[in-house]
């Protein structure tokens, strides 16, 4: 199932992400209430060579906000993360790649694992878990979460660590081979240990330990302290919020560094473009039908006649909302 997808919406806080059910529907016109206040810097002055970097930008919201410096260490190492996957991508398709075909597995929504997904989930977990600043971790390359510093499959629990992460390493990866754009997901969140075991929960795999750790991944997404994404296409993109404001930042890999190309990214309030699948309109929900085709047909509210633009990779296709503005949706089918 897919980790969380993204609800956004034209407001102060352009861009958060929601926690849904892959059979739940969400489109970008939900808003959410976030309830984390950060602090955004401002910068008046900047180098004109290197302009704002993402290390930059989180030691600045570091001093901003003193609660949040230990994701100044994540955020470290998932630009890291993204630098390295992106560099593995566009190898990917090279004849003497060993990151081509498929792995034999299947991941938990039944999707054939490529050996790329494999490749960049263990990459993405080992640079997050060896900050040294997560309690739980979890990915949807894998059926629960899991201990990365030994082979077998133990949950993550320390007492001591502050932040959840959960992730997709690689979103669309079974359009690489077409050149289609994929990406990385990520949300974090507090290390929540009031979670309450499911006494429903039973078997050899679902001990207290585990069902504690699928709930501190299970929390609603008002509680995220922070999400990003990595776009990987024409240009590598690095889309972060905390909160308050939504940044992205563009690969010069001249310098090696994320440097800020969007601040306070904000989705345009007047569009007409609509992203969904909608080869499953059919099993869809009869009111959301029926709204999907007054905006095909120009007989919504609006008046407006919608376009449709679908890549089916969910990254570019939110990336594409967020500058250009319109509708995506992921409906339950």
């Amino acid at each position: 199932m897919k980790l969380f997808l993204f609800s956004l919406f034209a407001s102060a806080t352009a861009f958060a992400p929601v926690v849904v059910p892959t059979r739940q529907a969400t489109t970008t016109a939900t808003s959410l209430n976030v309830a984390t206040q950060t602090k955004a810097p401002v910068f008046d002055e900047v180098c004109d060579t290197t302009g704002v970097t993402l290390k930059r930008f989180m030691s600045e919201v570091a001093m901003l906000n003193p609660e949040l410096n230990e994701l100044t260490t994540l955020f470290g190492a998932i630009d890291t993360a993204c630098k390295a996957i992106t560099n593995l991508v566009k190898r990917s398709q090279l004849p003497s790649s060993e990151t081509l075909g498929y792995e034999g597995n299947v991941n938990v929504q039944g999707e054939d694992q490529k050996k790329l997904d494999v490749i960049t989930n263990d990459l993405l977990k080992r640079a997050l878990r060896f900050t040294g600043k997560l309690g739980v971790l979890a990915s949807e390359e894998e059926d629960a979460p899991v201990d990365i510093t030994t082979s077998a499959k133990e949950i993550i629990i320390d007492d001591g660590e502050k932040y959840v992460a959960v992730f997709d390493p690689l979103d669309g990866s079974s359009n690489v081979d077409a050149g289609i754009p994929t990406g990385t997901i990520i949300g974090i969140y507090q290390h929540d240990e009031s979670c309450e075991v499911d006494p429903d929960c039973v078997g050899d795999e679902c001990t207290e330990e585990e069902a504690r750790c699928l709930a501190n991944t299970l929390q609603p997404g008002t509680n995220l302290v922070a999400a990003a994404y990595c776009l990987y296409s024409s240009s590598t993109f690095f889309v972060l919020t905390l909160g308050a404001g939504t940044y992205g930042f563009t690969l010069d890999e001249n310098l090696g560094e994320f440097v800020l190309s969007h601040p306070n990214m904000k989705i345009p309030e007047n569009s007409s473009i609509m992203s969904f699948n909608e080869a499953n309109t059919h099993m869809w929900d009869e009111p959301l039908q029926k709204v999907v085709t007054g905006w095909k047909n120009g007989t919504g509210k609006s008046g407006t006649t919608f376009s449709s633009r679908y890549v089916g990779s969910m990254v570019g296709d939110v990336h594409r909302t967020l500058l250009y503005g319109g509708v995506f949706g992921y409906p339950g089918d």
